[in-house]
């Protein structure tokens, strides 16, 4: 980031461990990640300190996969009513990955029911939500999450390569 030249929006991707938010949360427009409890209540407590309000989305993990983090579809709405006290916190949306498949129609469905919890919460009445992005969809199946509804899509691998994991 320092190296850096220009005025920029800077968003963190990716998983976010607790202990780490103090470091970042001066850094960065929005956290796609909001994926427990715990992490939001240090969010709003670290944005607090600062007189900030931050942007979240809150990772879902629609198709279940054991590997994956996020809420549950059927736990997101309560985990929404539970921090809508959380002053420092404003929920933009929604964010998930899906399994990886060699034919991406495979999971055309997590995008689908992310798409219909989406619009479902954008009725709810909720404190602190403003249900804007929808970010679905990486390099190998953006295509789809874009059929699907997908405003926001995480392309990375088309922009950098494949990541090097012997280094």
């Amino acid at each position: 980031m320092p190296l850096l030249e220009g005025d920029y929006d800077m968003h963190m991707i990716g998983s976010l461990q607790t202990n780490k938010v103090r470091h970042l949360i001066d850094k960065v427009k929005m956290i796609h990640s909001l994926d427990r409890i715990s992490l939001a209540k240090e969010i709003n407590k670290r944005a607090a300190r600062i007189d900030r309000v931050m942007d979240v989305l809150i990772q879902v993990n629609i198709s279940g996969e054991e590997t994956k983090s996020g809420f549950a579809a059927d736990e997101v709405l309560g985990f929404l009513k539970e921090i809508e006290d959380y002053e420092n916190i404003r929920i933009k949306g929604l964010m998930t990955m899906a399994p990886h498949a060699e034919n991406p129609e495979d999971i055309r469905y997590v995008f689908r029911d992310l798409k219909k919890l989406f619009e479902d919460l954008k009725k709810e009445d909720i404190k602190n939500v403003d249900m804007q992005y929808l970010s679905m969809g990486m390099t190998n199946d953006y295509h789809i999450a874009l059929e699907e509804g997908s405003n926001m899509i995480r392309v990375g691998t088309a922009i950098f390569g494949e990541r090097d994991y012997s280094k």
